[in-house]
């Protein structure tokens, strides 16, 4: 999931489905997304946590397409957490330089036929966490190009001219060089990997430092979806531009998606969640996402303007529902964030807590309260510990 698939709404935005991320991709879905804000949204919003797990610091992606791994790694790290281990913060952009590297290779298997940019998916994640280990946030932070944030969009456009050269082909052979120079151009950007490196008063290579410290097992983690196309409780090929890995997940009932989620954090597991954040009904200024009984189109001026203003009905997310609005596009793989608790709101209808890797500007400090219906309907996929699915599902899925 990314910034780089975009639905931008109404006559100031145009939709568009698969693009490759630009140095203000990110940027213009934020402004995007703060248009659909009330000043009276956090007053007239009562909130109550039922749940609350814990989790690290609320971080910021910057100007990057980057929120898989911001929402994944911040996963990690809850999951340090969870085992007793004091949690540290994992190097997002370390795991992204990983599979940017990886994405160049598949890019030439294919023939140039994988969408390039900063976009990716959890299953990145564990995967270069498999491959490459892990580093610390101290030693990697990836800003090699004199900025103090993430601004990803020369790197990326110099990466896609590179290897769109090589796919080319003007040789009429590849030659193995085009590998080295790829990768000096990620690592002119990011910075070198070091090979060794000191934490804490002792030495550590990535590898050691991802089953020392880090501790997790990945093969522990699964991807969940849900789509009607494929059979329930088979593992099915997630078809979003960023799963250039080809990778599969879990194919469960819509409610079934829900349910996971609330057995996996009622019993103190966190969540990563991706899925589509475009919709007028997702404030990140607000910090509340729903899912109206109207459509956008179908409110009326005083229905729009106070859309945030306390809690509204919702609409009843059917396995149908959703799946029209991922096969016409209205849900796409948008964004990446992180379900670390459940809250109430004064009417005692239930929120998933989620944290966001946006920075804190918003009115809950870098958190969101997402309705369990618009968690139905636009969800595309979910990563989780097998342990935190329920029994009678994990018998389904033979795990």
């Amino acid at each position: 999931m990314n910034k780089n698939i975009l639905k931008i709404w109404a006559a100031a935005f145009i939709f568009t489905a698969s693009i490759p991320v630009s140095t203000h991709a990110q940027d213009r879905l934020v402004n995007a997304l703060k248009v659909n804000a009330s000043d009276k949204s956090k007053e007239m919003y009562q909130f109550t946590d039922v749940v609350n797990v814990e989790n690290t610091s609320v971080k910021n992606q910057g100007s990057s397409g980057t929120c898989w791994s911001y929402s994944a790694n911040s996963f990690l790290e809850s999951e340090m957490m969870r085992m007793g281990k004091r949690p540290v913060e994992i190097s997002q952009i370390f795991t992204a330089r990983n599979a940017y590297v990886e994405k160049g290779k598949m890019y030439v298997r294919m023939h140039g036929a994988v969408t390039l940019g900063d976009g990716g998916a959890f299953h990145d994640v564990i995967n270069m966490y498999r491959k490459y280990g892990a580093l610390p946030q101290s030693e990697y932070i990836g800003l090699n190009y004199g900025t103090d944030i993430n601004k990803t969009g020369e790197m990326a456009a110099m990466l896609e001219g590179v290897l769109k050269a090589v796919v080319s082909n003007p040789n009429g052979k590849l030659t193995p060089n085009w590998e080295k120079a790829y990768t000096s151009v990620i690592d002119s950007y990011l910075g070198e990997v070091p090979t060794e490196f000191t934490f804490e008063g002792k030495k550590y290579t990535p590898k050691t430092f991802a089953s020392e410290v880090v501790g997790i097992n990945p093969d522990e983690y699964i991807e969940i979806g849900s789509d009607i196309n494929y059979p329930w409780y088979s593992k099915f090929t997630l078809l979003v531009p960023d799963n250039w890995a080809l990778d599969q997940v879990y194919n469960v009932k819509v409610d079934e998606l829900t349910e996971i989620i609330d057995h996996a954090v009622n019993n103190g597991f966190t969540v990563a969640w991706a899925g589509d954040v475009s919709e007028r009904y997702f404030s990140w200024k607000n910090g509340v996402a729903f899912v109206p009984e109207k459509e956008w189109e179908k409110m009326t001026k005083e229905e729009r303007e106070t859309l945030f203003e306390g809690p509204k009905a919702e609409r009843k997310i059917t396995q149908e529902i959703r799946q029209e609005a991922f096969d016409n596009y209205s849900t796409t793989d948008d964004h990446g964030m992180h379900i670390v608790g459940i809250s109430k709101d004064q009417n005692g209808r239930e929120y998933y807590l989620i944290k966001n890797s946006w920075g804190s500007d918003n009115d809950y400090k870098g958190y969101m309260y997402m309705s369990k219906e618009f968690v139905k309907y636009k969800t595309t996929d979910i990563l989780l510990h097998k342990k935190g699915i329920p029994a009678t599902i994990s018998k389904k899925l033979k795990i």
